[in-house]
């Protein structure tokens, strides 16, 4: 269709939509937002803080439950169901919309709009236009995000142990009592309350750091089963541009080559962020840096027996980093002759540096088929957060399973997470 520009009037009169699809379009997108607003409100009647997996929910959800008196049953229903339903039922049949949606999913929840819950897309979306809305980008990059989130913890009495690889999650008569390390196997370091493992379900099932005979045969099956999305290739790259070249760009840029192929196709989609667009602290005066992708369709078999540090792993990175090279070049045709610096990302990385199960993205579980798993686990004492638990892939999400692993780890949080919500009630009222 061409180059566009995004904003939250894609949909409106004058908007992208407009542009490729006319008025008709437009109707559809009205009727499809229209039909989102029910749901955007009941998602917003039930704040993911107010969430715990023990009794003490009826507590810190109960609370909130009057505001679904405003909201229809009949439609609260539908967030469990796949988000296609959703945008069918509202009459959408512009392929434009619907490639778009799909998109918007895939990048979202690492599936296309027949495997994500409308829940998921029903709080994006609701945020994602409306009139007020921006693309917050953290100054200082995703670094800054790590140091808040530090001292977010130390702030706290916490501490992060750096280069301390967990060797085992030690279970004592049906209860998770500590870990050990790789460093250090001997000594147990107790949990007072309980153990909360972020790592994947994979990882956690299938790499010994744990017995798994502490588990029900069916839990450790069910598990195992989970069906995982590809990984990633990236391209980070360093490069000149005087601030007056950098200010004739977007700071976000999605690529499609064709959507016929659909949004999971090898080499068909990037995104592409330029930080520098925005934020001149990421790098000296005179370059800029960016950082393209591709959204979780790499598949891992094609990299499970190279071995690094190779000649042919170093072949494979040129040869399919060439995609992600080309895109860039749609947007700065002479990026190559002004990088500096580039650093090649494959499945391999993603499965070394963030010890990630065949490099994933995370589960690959459509809303139709299944539902992600709430922290707890049949060993007392030991939750999960992560991918893969609910409310499932992305950032947002994974914060919001920290948040429900963290409020179950025992009762005494209940009046600590009564006090953050009532703090989040008088800010939203204010």
């Amino acid at each position: 269709e061409g180059d566009f520009l995004h904003s939250t009037k894609f949909g409106l009169s004058g908007g992208v939509v407009d542009a490729v699809s006319g008025a008709r379009g437009v109707e559809q997108w009205r009727k499809l937002m229209k039909a989102m607003e029910p749901l955007a409100n009941a998602v917003d009647a039930m704040p993911t803080a107010a969430l715990r997996g023990d009794v003490g929910v009826a507590l810190t959800a109960g609370q909130f439950l009057p505001n679904f008196a405003k909201t229809n049953p009949l439609e609260n229903l539908k967030l469990t169901s796949p988000f296609s339903k959703i945008i069918d039922g509202s009459g959408v049949t512009d392929e434009f919309i619907k490639n778009w949606l799909d998109l918007l999913c895939f990048c979202l929840s690492g599936v296309p709009s027949d495997g994500t819950i409308t829940a998921e897309m029903a709080m994006m979306v609701g945020e994602f236009y409306d009139d007020d809305a921006i693309m917050d980008c953290p100054i200082g990059g995703a670094k800054s995000i790590v140091d808040a989130l530090v001292r977010g913890i130390e702030k706290n009495s916490g501490f992060i142990c750096c280069n301390s690889h967990v060797e085992e999650i030690c279970i004592e008569n049906g209860r998770a009592v500590g870990v050990r390390l790789k460093k250090n196997p001997e000594q147990l370091i107790s949990a007072k309350k309980g153990v909360i493992s972020n790592i994947s379900i994979w990882d956690l099932m299938n790499t010994g750091i744990v017995d798994t005979n502490h588990f029900p045969d069916r839990f450790v099956s069910n598990r195992k089963a989970t069906p995982e999305c590809p990984s990633f290739m990236h391209l980070h790259v360093g490069f000149e541009m005087a601030k007056h070249e950098l200010q004739k760009l977007q700071a976000h840029y999605i690529y499609i080559a064709d959507w016929v192929r659909g949004v999971s196709d090898d080499e068909n989609c990037a995104l592409v962020s330029i930080p520098s667009v925005h934020d001149d602290t990421l790098a000296p005066n005179g370059y800029a840096v960016l950082h393209i992708y591709t959204p979780a369709t790499e598949r891992f078999e094609r990299w499970e027996n190279v071995k690094r540090n190779t000649p042919e792993y170093k072949a494979l990175k040129e040869e399919r980093s060439e995609f992600l090279w080309n895109v860039l070049e749609s947007i700065i045709p002479d990026i190559r002759q002004r990088t500096i610096h580039s650093q090649v990302g494959t499945p391999l990385t993603h499965q070394r540096f963030l010890r990630r199960h065949k490099g994933t993205y995370g589960p690959a579980i459509y809303a139709s088929e299944g539902s992600f798993p709430f922290p707890t686990t049949p060993v007392e004492g030991l939750l999960l957060c992560g991918d893969s638990c609910f409310p499932g892939i992305g950032v947002p999400a994974v914060a919001g399973s920290g948040i429900t692993a963290a409020n179950s780890i025992s009762l005494d949080t209940i009046v600590p997470q009564l006090k953050v919500l009532q703090q989040l009630k008088s800010r939203n009222s204010g």
